[in-house]
């Protein structure tokens, strides 16, 4: 019989649970397990899901989301997981949508379900978020190379999630660990679907973890395309140099041109020493001189758009 675990790594989050707990009970089908891994919060996070009834998990020391993920997928008896950020929430439509997906004779090792992107503030509805299908069929590695998948929209198969090695802890890339994950999975063979029927809600919360960190993101970022581009960079050079050339633009907003000209030599070596993007003006320009042209265009920028970089 299929059983779905709830799994939430969490670090001071005893405002934001209550939310997504509440949520969790409102399920038609309830989760048959509701695991909380606590990473050495100084609030009462720990407290909050004992509360609510959520088995917790102690961390000794904090070791972040990634770590806390794997610990989780270890620590449950269902053999199906869905991992939830604290300060997100479930629509109450969730675990039956789960359940239709589970007890497919032939379901996917991840199913990855549409969500609202609401503010955390007011509920304004700012997004909806959705999968394409078609393409995550078709090449799940080109997808997860090009798309930001959240592991808050994933419904996954424990003994695939462990047979890959779960999470990627390498320091490097914390911070855009998420990527790193879903191109693992794809890139060791696991089967995607989308489910189109929207049944979570992902709040913009302004003192995020990457919202707080958004330059670490993008270094982190770098990281993951450089492992990629390692084991698969002949096959997805394109995909690759494509985010490469977005995440080149991003460090120079921050002026760190160490990075651009490491980010610049890695899509001279997939192929694509200019950007394979934008104005024909700028990919001619980018073909002569790749670090003399981003270099120039952020000075530009700076000069007659200041209000793109304050703050």
């Amino acid at each position: 019989m299929n059983t779905l675990a709830l799994c939430i790594p969490a670090y001071n989050a005893a405002a934001y649970l209550p939310r997504l707990l509440n949520s969790a009970k409102a399920q038609a089908i309830p989760f048959d397990e509701i695991l909380v891994y606590n990473d050495c919060s100084t609030d009462d996070t720990a407290l909050v899901a004992q509360q609510f009834g959520a088995k917790v998990i102690q961390g000794d020391v904090n070791r972040g989301c990634s770590y806390g993920k794997n610990i989780l997928a270890q620590n449950t008896t269902c053999n199906w997981i869905h991992f939830h950020d604290a300060d997100d929430e479930l629509l109450p439509n969730f675990t039956t949508l789960a359940h239709k997906w589970m007890n497919k004779t032939h379901c996917p090792d991840v199913v990855l379900f549409d969500y609202e992107y609401q503010d955390n503030v007011d509920n304004t509805l700012l997004a909806v978020i959705k999968f394409d299908n078609t393409a995550l069929l078709k090449d799940p590695i080109a997808y997860a190379i090009t798309n930001q998948i959240n592991p808050f929209c994933g419904l996954y198969k424990k003994a695939a999630y462990l047979k890959v090695g779960g999470y990627d802890t390498d320091p490097l890339i914390l911070y855009n660990e998420d990527k790193a994950f879903h191109i693992r999975l794809a890139k060791n063979g696991l089967s995607f679907a989308a489910e189109s029927e929207v049944s979570i809600v992902n709040y913009r919360v302004y003192n995020s973890m990457s919202a707080a960190n958004a330059y670490k993101c993008i270094k982190a970022q770098f990281y993951v395309l450089e492992k990629t581009a390692a084991t698969h960079g002949t096959t997805y050079a394109f995909e690759l140099a494509r985010e490469l050339w977005y995440n080149i633009t991003m460090l120079a907003a921050h002026q760190d041109w160490e990075y651009v000209r490491k980010a610049l030599r890695l899509a001279q070596k997939l192929g694509y020493s200019n950007s394979p993007e934008g104005t024909i003006i700028f990919k001619t320009l980018t073909k002569l001189f790749p670090f003399g042209t981003v270099w120039l265009r952020e000075k530009l920028i700076r000069l007659f758009k200041p209000h793109l970089r304050n703050g």
